[in-house]
């Protein structure tokens, strides 16, 4: 063979067939080691808005000596609901920006008064609904 033909031999099917397996297998071991991470992930952000909504309530307790009705909801958190007894006592702009939502865009469930304490912060899981195993198993404040 000259020169000019050994540069143009290029990539044999065998090399490329490795190169596709080597690349096959490292996806599947990223795959298998991250998803479970990813889902530990949502567990812990749900667990921490949770947190964060339960000390926006305790702050909103202690400016207007008692917890937003059911009716009220967690939106009184955002802006200042009508009928309140001192409105002058809710603190100017909210006590938190904006509502989260669970990690599985579903809307946090507030229930006052609780069943398991003075209020229950819930997210129902990935399914959305209550009840539920694994992931779709209910996340709620007492837990916490």
């Amino acid at each position: 063979m000259t020169n000019r033909q050994k540069k143009q031999r290029g990539v044999t099917l065998v090399e490329l067939m490795v190169v596709i397996v080597i690349i096959g297998l490292i996806s599947g071991i990223v795959v298998f080691n991250v998803l479970p991470a990813a889902d530990k992930a949502a567990v812990s952000t749900a667990r921490t808005d949770i947190k964060r909504i339960e000390t926006a309530l305790t702050q909103y307790r202690l400016d207007n000596q008692s917890y937003p009705t059911q009716a009220q909801g967690l939106n009184a958190l955002v802006e200042m609901p009508r009928g309140l007894r001192r409105p002058e006592r809710y603190q100017t702009g909210g006590y938190v920006q904006r509502l989260p939502e669970d990690p599985w865009g579903n809307p946090y469930v507030y229930v006052f008064p609780g069943e398991f304490g003075e209020f229950d912060i819930v997210s129902y899981g990935r399914d959305g609904s209550a009840g539920g195993e694994g992931l779709d198993a209910d996340i709620g404040s007492w837990q916490n």
